[in-house]
């Protein structure tokens, strides 16, 4: 039998032996299209170059993409687990051409792919053709030796691929497998075709026009060729199942979960073992590529797979988090060709732990109020939006879960309610887009990059240079004039940082022959490597080719350059204090300050806080000299380099080294950004505020040099102004501060003993001991001052003096009264407490309250009718 790993393995040596570039799998957060949430198809991360917005750095191609679908269109999730072939997660085979070969070569190399490469019978095989490319059926004829049986003519959209309403185009080609006749089904465009005997293993696309406005089509210069052959459904073709979940790669898979839920993968449980593997799958791979589960966008996505993959454990028995301990079973089967699950097993597997610990302290609760809202729906029926919202906003049961509950009962959702709640919620919370009218598109930083190439970055050991202008962007459109006002440029050398791994771009000013100058505001990068300086001439003019002094503002950078060092150095000392699992989530770098968001479960405690602080600081006053090195991705991480997960790597990266630890320099992380030269140079760090950014995501704001001095000399001050006020030296006021809150405390207890007694008494004219009312007794007061939580405690003692009878006090304070009444057991089947203080509460101009026979609470915005409140009591009792 032939693996996963060795099927995938193949597909990519062969291609690479014909002229094919092996690029690695793009993160599954596209870096090129922010209209998609994640990568959910093999030319994702090609886009740009098969719009003609990027030049490609070879013209060939070949990848296996990790891809998730599990939103929109390409929906999946309700039928995963249920079907033999859905997925959320799967891998994409691919071959690419950008302007090279096309459809002849295409079919030449997927034949002999399937036929010598993977040894598929060819009487197992025929292909489909868009129904007016005559082009490619010809050429399956000559190639396959098909006849027009086995070439089969579609005329709709499903052979013809598009990329959106406009842009390039063109017909397909599939190759379908057939599984034999003992398994029903008909061919691609037979009233059957929905069967399960003929199956798609590979879609050929040729990328052969360019669809224009209004309905036209011109022929592409460049044709260009796109192939999807889908991993797991090529896998268990070759490994003789008709199911992919029978493949080796979810045996394994499976059987971890059989271990770790201690029951077997068989019956009607069979469907939550397959939904879990899937669901882990997409679930680390997401992870592993810094997405973390949240309530909106992709987290909000991950978030329902987990917690969808959760619920299924809860079936199977787990009462405590258990999925995380899948990680080892699912890096032993892919971790090999995806290292990055294995750099970031600490953070999958404390994300999914976290996750889980939380989903489980609510499902009990969603589940209760589930079976409550269900009890009077017949089979067929449709849970109301409003209460699948509250499920959602209230215990986290994404919607796909509420569905996937019901569909096991034969009910279904109002979609339609539960999207009308959903954006009324958002209409509260909504925040206004932003763009900005006068910048430049991507589109034109492309074409400047065709032109000029990238942007030489001479910045790592300096702040000035020269460099020729070669592009001007005003307006939103390219220019050969630079006029006085707002403008962005691009230089062929700069010593500018553009903005990027969290570092903020430089500031500065620039200087043209002939004295124009231009300030530098913000720097940033476009279409990948092109250093745009983003500002505004103040005085005189250029043209594009003309020559300047280039002046970075070098107080700034050096302050940048500290706080970006020390950012490092804090990282590691998080993963040191803290846990492996520790993860960088965004930073920014600014010069007087910096801000580190990262993967935690829990907020820092002062002493964890002082921990990290002291690692830093430590590492600060060893004055280390700090090491760069230039390397390849794979060399760096391979000698033990941090990389940020989901982060995208050229061919050659910068390691800086920091510090020194007991066997290895104490940070060690890819990063380009500009670093000081030793570790001293930072002088001091502290960190000045620590908080939770959303679950499982802390940020800490620190600063470093002198803002670190500037905030430790303003909390000197403070403590040194109380110390004075309180007339105590400075080394004595934690001890004076620990007495005067002993003091207070004493002094508040005091202040409620004196008001109960004053309560109980009888204080204000009210008789000292109780009254009767139709033979029955009544204590009632007012108690001035007493807060509504210390009422509770009043009417407990009340009830135990009085023996048998009624107990009402109204506490005033603030002017607002709060009411509790109290019924001894005796009278409980004769008299209610919720009865008499709705009545009392009502006086006070409240709406009720609630609690037990003999013992309710409620309240009232108007305490100056306390003893009307009383009254109401009184009255209920005389009848």
């Amino acid at each position: 039998m032939t693996s996963v790993n060795q099927i995938r393995e193949a597909f990519l040596a062969y291609f690479e032996k014909h002229g094919h570039t092996r690029r690695a799998s793009a993160p599954l957060v596209p870096q090129n299209d922010p209209t998609l949430l994640f990568v959910n198809a093999g030319m994702v991360p090609f886009k740009n170059i098969f719009t003609g917005a990027e030049t490609p750095e070879s013209l060939r191609a070949v990848t296996s993409q990790k891809c998730v679908r599990a939103g929109g269109k390409h929906n999946d999730l309700d039928n995963v687990g249920y079907t033999a072939r859905h997925h959320t997660f799967f891998e994409m085979l691919g071959n690419f051409s950008f302007g090279d070969y096309f459809k002849d070569d295409a079919i030449a190399f997927a034949w002999e792919m399937v036929t010598k490469e993977f040894g598929l019978d060819p009487k197992r095989l025929l292909v489909t053709v868009y129904s007016e490319d005559d082009e490619a059926a010809a050429i399956w004829k000559k190639v396959a030796g098909f006849d027009d049986s086995k070439i089969i003519r579609i005329s709709t959209s499903d052979n013809f691929w598009s990329m959106g309403d406009t842009g390039p185009c063109g017909p397909c080609s599939e190759i379908f497998y057939d599984h034999g006749e003992d398994i029903p089904g008909g061919p691609p465009g037979s009233p059957d075709e929905d069967g399960d005997r003929f199956i798609e293993i590979w879609n050929l696309v040729f990328m052969q026009f360019n669809q224009l406005a209004g309905g036209k089509r011109e022929n592409l210069p460049k044709p260009s060729i796109d192939t999807g052959m889908g991993l797991e459904r090529i896998s268990a073709v070759l490994q003789g199942v008709h199911n992919n979940y029978e493949i080796d790669l979810f045996r394994g898979l499976i059987e971890a979960e059989e271990s770790v839920y201690g029951t077997k993968a068989a019956g009607d449980k069979l469907a939550s073992f397959r939904v879990i593997a899937d669901h882990l799958r997409t679930s680390a791979f997401l992870i592993a590529d810094g997405v973390l589960p949240s309530n909106e966008g992709r987290g909000y996505v991950l978030r329902r797979i987990m917690r969808r993959a959760m619920r299924h454990g809860h079936l199977l028995g787990a009462r405590e988090p258990l999925m995380h301990k899948l990680t080892p079973a699912l890096i032993s089967e892919m971790g090999e060709a995806y290292p990055e699950l294995g750099r970031a097993k600490a953070a999958i597997e404390a994300a999914l732990e976290q996750e889980e610990a939380r989903f489980q302290r609510t499902l009990g609760n969603g589940l209760s109020l589930l079976e409550k809202e269900t009890e009077t729906l017949v089979e067929g029926a449709a849970l109301p939006g409003e209460t699948a919202f509250k499920l959602y906003d209230t215990y986290g049961f994404p919607l796909d879960l509420t569905q996937d509950i019901l569909r096991a009962r034969g009910m279904t959702v109002d979609v339609d309610g539960f999207d009308a709640a959903m954006e009324v919620q958002r209409e509260g919370s909504r925040a206004a887009g932003f763009a900005s009218g006068d910048q430049a598109t991507d589109e034109i930083w492309f074409r400047v990059r065709d032109k000029a190439g990238a942007t030489k970055f001479t910045g790592y050991g300096n702040t000035e240079g020269t460099g020729k202008l070669v592009a001007i962007a005003a307006g939103g459109a390219l220019t050969d004039t630079l006029s006085p006002g707002p403008a962005e440029l691009v230089f062929d050398t700069t010593p500018f940082y553009a903005e990027s791994g969290g570092q903020a771009g430089d500031h500065g000013e620039i200087v043209f022959e002939g004295g124009a100058r231009f300030i530098v505001r913000d720097v940033q990068k476009r279409a990948g490597d092109v250093h745009v300086h983003i500002g505004e001439l103040v005085s005189g003019a250029a043209k594009t080719g003309a020559t300047a002094q280039l002046h970075v503002d070098a107080v700034r950078r050096k302050a940048v350059m500290a706080n970006h060092s020390a950012t490092h150095l804090m990282h590691a000392a998080l993963r040191k204090v803290l846990g492996e699992h520790v993860t960088q989530k965004g930073s920014l770098v600014e010069a007087d300050r910096l801000r580190f968001d990262f993967s935690h479960g829990g907020p820092l405690s002062a002493a964890e806080i002082e921990a990290v602080e002291n690692e830093v600081n430590a590492q600060i006053r060893a004055n280390q000299p700090t090491g760069i090195q230039v390397t390849s991705p794979e060399k760096a991480i391979e000698a033990g380099a941090l990389a940020l997960f989901g982060e995208k790597y050229g061919d050659e990266v910068r390691v800086l080294s920091m510090g020194t630890g007991d066997d290895r320099r104490y940070s060690v992380e890819l990063c380009g950004g500009t670093h000081v030269e030793r570790s001293g140079d930072i002088a001091v760090f502290v960190i000045t505020s620590e908080s939770g950014v959303s679950a499982g995501v802390r940020r800490i704001e620190a600063a470093t040099g002198a803002e670190a001095l500037d905030w430790l000399k303003g909390r000197a001050q403070i403590g040194a102004d109380i110390a004075d006020s309180l007339k105590v030296p400075l080394k004595d006021l934690p001890k004076r501060v620990a007495t005067l809150g002993e003091e207070k405390r004493n002094l508040e207890r005091e202040l409620a003993e004196a008001k109960r007694k004053l309560a109980m008494g009888g204080g204000g004219g009210a008789p000292a001991g109780p009254e009767e009312i139709n033979g029955v007794k009544l204590l009632a007061r007012v108690a001035e001052g007493v807060g509504g939580k210390d009422l509770r405690a009043l009417v407990d003692e009340a009830k135990a003096q009085i023996g048998s009878g009624i107990v009402a006090f109204v506490g005033v304070a603030d002017g607002k009264a709060g009411v509790a009444v109290g019924v001894t057991k005796d009278l409980t089947e004769k008299f209610s407490a919720v009865d008499l203080v709705k009545a009392a509460s009502e006086a006070v101009g409240g709406k009720g309250g609630g609690g037990r026979p003999d013992m309710a609470m409620a309240g009232g915005p108007d305490g100056s009718k306390a003893e009307d409140a009383l009254n109401a009591v009184r009255a209920l009792l005389k009848g």
